[in-house]
């Protein structure tokens, strides 16, 4: 299974600094995955939604830690790209030296630098009119 699209949608929050969608094998997409500022680093949390206890529930994860390390190396690898953070990685999630993402050549998507900084509602709006692509 290869990464092969990821949108990057920055937002201006505390701690919620992206959406995310992700598309595998030019077939399957998931939306609304977040970039989110930890106490120990970013880190990458799954679309999810609230229970009528008030739990959250994650929609789509990945069911082993392979595939978690996989999607958020290549997804917190582009978010520093378009945002251009120098935020040191956390360790346990570093790449070998010169190692590249699995299937590191797909298209990266992200906001014009020229363009102004949207409010946390215009992003969700425009991630939600992004998130269904044409089929092919």
């Amino acid at each position: 299974m290869d990464i092969t699209q990821v949108k990057i949608f920055p937002v201006q929050e505390d701690k919620l600094k992206a959406f995310v969608s992700v598309v595998f094998d030019h077939c399957f997409m998931v939306n609304d995955i977040k970039v989110i500022q930890g106490k120990d680093g970013l880190f990458l949390s799954m679309p999810s939604r609230r229970k009528k206890s008030g739990e959250f529930k994650d929609v789509a994860h990945p069911l082993n830690n392979e595939t978690r390390r996989m999607l958020e190396e290549r997804v917190l690898t582009e978010y520093r790209e378009v945002v251009n953070d120098e935020t040191p990685r956390r360790p346990d999630r570093e790449l070998e030296e010169g190692a590249v993402p699995a299937a590191a050549t797909p298209t990266l998507v992200a906001a014009p630098e020229s363009a102004p900084e949207k409010t946390l509602e215009e992003v969700q709006e425009m991630h939600l009119r992004d998130s269904f692509w044409s089929v092919s």
